[in-house]
């Protein structure tokens, strides 16, 4: 049991009986006033996360994507849309079917502000007004040819047609495939006049 410093007695609290003189180092009796630690009421601690909700998704149910809301990172610039066809490959288009596509690149935006898919469109439309052209005048000469010298006539002749509509399918694969590669092909007569009309 401790003892006052100031006077000596014997002290059975924090302060002495005598003269009033706090004792350090002296516990109140029994602890009184201070409870020993120890549960709550109800018995039991709370789980440690108790208060706190799981994680979980936010409020629509999903997460939003990365990098939502957030502009690219610097040095890193967004790759531009698609472009569409390429000049050789819209080009080499012109001529498939002849005059058909080549009208509808003359009319397509943004294909009708090129020049050089101009050129192979209004090339591609006059080559198939001449082939338009030569059907007529072959078969008009065909029914000549059969009326005045009989149709043993038109074996021969069907070799000659023959061989004329071989030489322009050839001309036709010749120019698809060479504009399909980049280079450009003017033919005579008619290549002149398509590049007045598309500005070349």
């Amino acid at each position: 049991m401790p003892f006052c410093p100031s006077c000596g007695s014997e002290v059975a609290g924090a302060f002495c009986a005598k003269c009033g003189s706090a004792v350090a180092g002296a516990a109140p009796p029994g602890g009184a006033g201070y409870p020993p630690p120890g549960p709550p009421a109800g018995g039991a601690y709370p789980p440690p996360s108790a208060g706190y909700p799981p994680p979980g998704p936010p409020a629509g149910g999903a997460y939003p994507p990365p990098g939502a809301g957030y502009p690219p990172q610097a040095g890193y610039p967004p790759q531009p849309a698609a472009a569409g066809l390429s000049d050789n490959v819209a080009s080499a288009l012109c001529y498939v079917p002849l005059l058909i596509t080549g009208i509808i690149f003359l009319v397509l935006e943004p294909y009708n502000k090129k020049p050089v898919i101009r050129f192979h469109a209004f090339q591609s439309i006059f080559l198939g007004a001449v082939f338009i052209a030569l059907e007529v005048i072959l078969r008009i000469f065909t029914g000549i040819l059969i009326s005045t010298l009989g149709w043993y006539s038109l074996g021969l002749f069907g070799l000659v047609l023959s061989f004329v509509w071989l030489m322009l399918f050839l001309l036709w694969l010749f120019l698809v495939v060479q504009v399909f590669q980049g280079k450009s092909v003017v033919l005579p007569i008619i290549g002149p006049l398509a590049q007045q009309q598309a500005g070349k």
